[in-house]
């Protein structure tokens, strides 16, 4: 008897049954006019973690035949075949790409907000640093929240109480997404140094005279 409890149990991708032989293989763009809306939500909900009930609930068919509708669509070849294109290949499905995390961490490494780093700025200020800098909010790692009295026009009949709200933001470290991406892109790799040489010619006209 094995002595691992449930929690250290490997959960382990369930086999597909499959009905491929002998039956028609589909290109990738066939499957994605083949198969319906649902179909297609059913698979790209099925490999997140091979719950073939939730993903059938998840795709929008009915609760109480997810279970046998998860066991049905698993069963037919088209949905099998789409399900093996998709699965092999995560960066698309999840949509990441090397472009994609060099567009990220540039908004870090180049950011034009951090002279906003840890310090309190009214929240008026804050949106419209935002509506500014739509990139702004990739920067930021954290961002703190205060409310302050203040009083206008102290002493006169007018005087007014004022409640503002600051903000202060955290940024994530520039040199840390500078660093990752000149190692993405190779700028980190050994370089060897090309020392500029001098012009020396003038030493000839030295060697002569000495010769000389």
């Amino acid at each position: 008897m094995s002595g691992l409890t449930p929690q250290h149990k490997k959960t382990r991708k369930p086999k597909i049954k499959s009905k491929l032989s002998g039956l028609k293989i589909y290109t990738f763009d066939e499957l994605r006019v083949k198969l319906t809306p649902k179909e297609k939500r059913f698979c790209h909900e099925y490999i997140v973690d091979w719950n073939k009930a939730r993903a059938a609930r998840t795709a929008g068919y009915s609760p109480e035949t997810a279970k046998e509708i998860g066991y049905e669509n698993l069963t037919k070849p088209h949905i099998q075949q789409y399900i093996a294109f998709i699965k092999n290949n995560l960066e698309e499905e999840a949509g990441i790409s090397k472009l994609r995390n060099l567009q990220e961490l540039a908004k870090i490494a180049y950011s034009n907000i951090s002279h906003l780093h840890d310090c309190w700025i009214e929240l008026t200020d804050w949106e419209v640093i935002k509506s500014d800098n739509p990139d702004a909010m990739s920067a930021i790692e954290s961002i703190d929240t205060k409310t302050e009295s203040r009083t206008y026009n102290k002493g006169e009949i007018s005087e007014t109480d004022i409640e503002v709200k600051y903000v202060k933001i955290k940024l994530h470290p520039k040199l840390v997404a500078i660093k990752e991406i000149n190692s993405m892109m190779g700028y980190s790799a050994p370089v060897k140094m090309q020392h500029a040489i001098e012009d020396l010619s003038y030493l000839d006209e030295i060697i002569k005279g000495i010769k000389g």
